[in-house]
């Protein structure tokens, strides 16, 4: 791998439940990084599994210390797991696996050569998913209207095989189940993005962690990656747009019952006109909600500006 074999590479695991696979990981991902990589650490992270796991994994730190080992009581999601991990990595490069071997360990040379062109974040994009259709086409979906919202022009967000500099990690905060727009997150923070083509296999061990709620769960989480991210535009601009909407529709309708009135035809409160003066409302109410969050924002960054920056006279 060319100029990797300079680097210490930290290889983040989250897991839950994963106990049939956790030995053929680390003996897959033990092979790849002693061939590829000045050294390593490999990072479980049991997100309180009740199978085992966290047996298996001290039984594999037993016999290689390059194994390292955060445990959760609960489940408290990828997130959590991530946020967590990223916080105690020491590699130059941490790269993210998750642990049921649909991703291949394989891979991670080619992506950190990648990296070496002059990217900070790699992601992995499973083009040729080995999953059925009641997952690949929600997925697909999703990715669509992440990339076009975001602005950041990646096939595969959730791709859980990727790439990072370490500074990267150390910069983004990720909570709730924004682990699936950590592209975005860096994208945001000027990181320099790109993303690789990777294969997946099919699931060998064990079943799916995610059901149906993760794709309503995501698109309400996009809609708060992209006020976070995009709060540089000001709060006013986010909530004027939406306001803005609301208040073109219910004043064309308002104004088709004005044009009615003043031709002299009679007028009957109907569903459509009520509609109209509630959507003006809701305007006027999400336009001051923007005002009184653009005041906060203000305030707010003249604070963290005075506590970021130190200037020498």
């Amino acid at each position: 791998m060319a100029g990797s074999t300079s680097y210490i590479v930290s290889v983040v695991i989250p897991l839950l439940n994963e106990r049939e696979s956790l030995k053929e990981l680390f003996r897959r991902l033990t092979d790849v990084l002693e061939a590829s990589a000045a050294g390593h650490e490999l990072i479980f992270v049991d997100d309180g599994s009740t199978d085992g796991s966290l047996d298996m994994l001290r039984t594999l730190r037993s016999t290689d210390r390059r194994v390292r080992i955060l445990s959760f009581q609960r489940n408290y999601g990828k997130s959590a797991a991530l946020s967590e991990a990223f916080r105690v990595v020491k590699g130059d490069i941490v790269v993210t696996i998750d642990a049921d071997l649909q991703d291949n360990p394989e891979e991670i040379p080619a992506l950190i050569e990648k990296l070496d062109t002059g990217y900070d974040l790699v992601s992995g994009w499973k083009r040729k998913r080995q999953d059925p259709i009641s997952k690949t086409f929600p997925s697909k979906f999703f990715n669509f209207v992440t990339s076009v919202v975001s602005g950041i022009k990646l096939h595969d967000f959730n791709c859980g095989l990727k790439v990072y500099r370490a500074e990267v990690v150390k910069r983004i905060c990720i909570y709730g189940e924004l682990h699936r727009f950590i592209p975005v997150l860096a994208g945001w923070e000027g990181f320099r993005i790109s993303e690789k083509l990777v294969e997946h296999s099919p699931r060998k061990y064990g079943k799916s962690k995610y059901g149906v709620n993760r794709f309503l769960n995501g698109f309400l989480d996009l809609v708060t990656v992209m006020f976070v991210t995009r709060r540089a535009a000001s709060p006013l601009h986010f909530f004027g747009r939406i306001a803005a909407v609301f208040f073109t529709i219910g004043s064309a309708i308002c104004l088709y019952f004005l044009i009615l009135w003043i031709m002299g035809r009679g007028l009957h409160v109907r569903p459509i006109m009520v509609g109209g003066l509630v959507m003006i409302v809701i305007a006027i109410q999400i336009g001051s909600f923007g005002l009184l969050a653009e005041l906060f924002s203000a305030r707010t960054e003249r604070i963290f500006t005075y506590r970021e920056y130190q200037i020498d006279d």
